[in-house]
This record gives C-alpha cells, sequence and structure tokens, in this order.
C-alpha cells in the first residue's frame, strides 16, 4: 500500500480474502459518510438514541412535540389530557429511521423506543409516567406514583426533572 490522493470511481469493490479481513478507514482515521442502498453486517454501535417511523402530520412539528393519531392526516400533536391516541414523541435525529421514504407535505419521525427530548408542562420528576397534557404536544405527569394508565395513554417515563410551573423539555424513554 501507498498514499494515493483524489477520488476513486469503481463499479465494484471485491475482497478476495477470507472472510473479515479488510478494513475500510481505521479507529483513528474514520470516513466521514458512506452512501449505500442496502447494508448487510454487523452494528456495533448508533451515534444517536432512539428508534423512529415516520408518518405525514398534519402540520409541521418540532422534535420533543406528543402526536397521536388523527386529525386530517396520520398524526397530530395532543391536544387533550390522557389522550389514548398516542403515537410517540417527534424525535430529533434518530438512530433507525423506518418508512424512511414516506413522502408528504408535513412528514415527522416518530421516537417509538429509546431516549428523545420532550416537551413537558408542569413539574415532572425522574422516573414518573408521563401523559399526555391538555397543553397541546406537550406531556405532564401521571396524577401519583403508580398510576394505573393504559399502555396505550403512556408518553414515556422522565428520566430528566423540569420542576417548575410551564413549559419545559426533558429527556424522556419512550
Amino acid at each position: 500500500g501507498g498514499t494515493f490522493t483524489g477520488d476513486i470511481t469503481v463499479e465494484n469493490i471485491i475482497a478476495k480474502g477470507p472472510t473479515g479481513t479488510y478494513d475500510i478507514g481505521s479507529s483513528s482515521s474514520k470516513f466521514n459518510d458512506i452512501y449505500a442502498t442496502t447494508f448487510n453486517g454487523t452494528a456495533t454501535s448508533a451515534l444517536y438514541a432512539d428508534l423512529a417511523e415516520n408518518y405525514v402530520a398534519d402540520s409541521k412539528y418540532e422534535p420533543g412535540t406528543v402526536v397521536e393519531f388523527g386529525g386530517d392526516a396520520e398524526v397530530r400533536q395532543t391536544s387533550s389530557k390522557n389522550s389514548p391516541a398516542i403515537a410517540g414523541v417527534v424525535s430529533t435525529e434518530p438512530a433507525h429511521l423506518m418508512n424512511a421514504g414516506l413522502e408528504g407535505d408535513n412528514v415527522v419521525a416518530v421516537a417509538l423506543r429509546g431516549r428523545i427530548p420532550c416537551k413537558v408542562y408542569g413539574p415532572v420528576r425522574k422516573g414518573d409516567v408521563l401523559i399526555a397534557s391538555s397543553h397541546p404536544g406537550h406531556a405532564e405527569a401521571a396524577p401519583f406514583k403508580g398510576y394505573q394508565t393504559p399502555a396505550v395513554s403512556v408518553v414515556g417515563k422522565a428520566i430528566t426533572e423540569h420542576l417548575q410551573i410551564g413549559e419545559g423539555v426533558i429527556e424522556v424513554l419512550v
């Protein structure tokens, strides 16, 4: 090997030795972006912290907005306390995005699992179960510890706290 500077254009790159013996880049010298149609292999880590799926929303919503199924599209921001139609929380940058090819005027990535910033209204403590607030697009703490709410109404669980009255953003597990 030597050092080559400039672009390399090829039709195929094929390893000619035993499987698992060649590298692209190294732990000290990484490529920035790699584009491909299909990846077959083992991913050992992800930069971001949630699994999300694209849905068509009735409007543009910023990350952290709590959304439910309904309205003029597939999802809309929540507007009633303890809504049973929870879809999830609009993701910031998902580690894995399903339904990535979805087209529409207002496509939003809705976090289905993982850690995500979430808009909240009112005091929330670590570990609180979160339900939809009557404050549009926000979650709030369920009324008391051990509150038994149907799974369809749960937005997630608080990882961080917001102890003030009014609006805030915390990290939640969905």
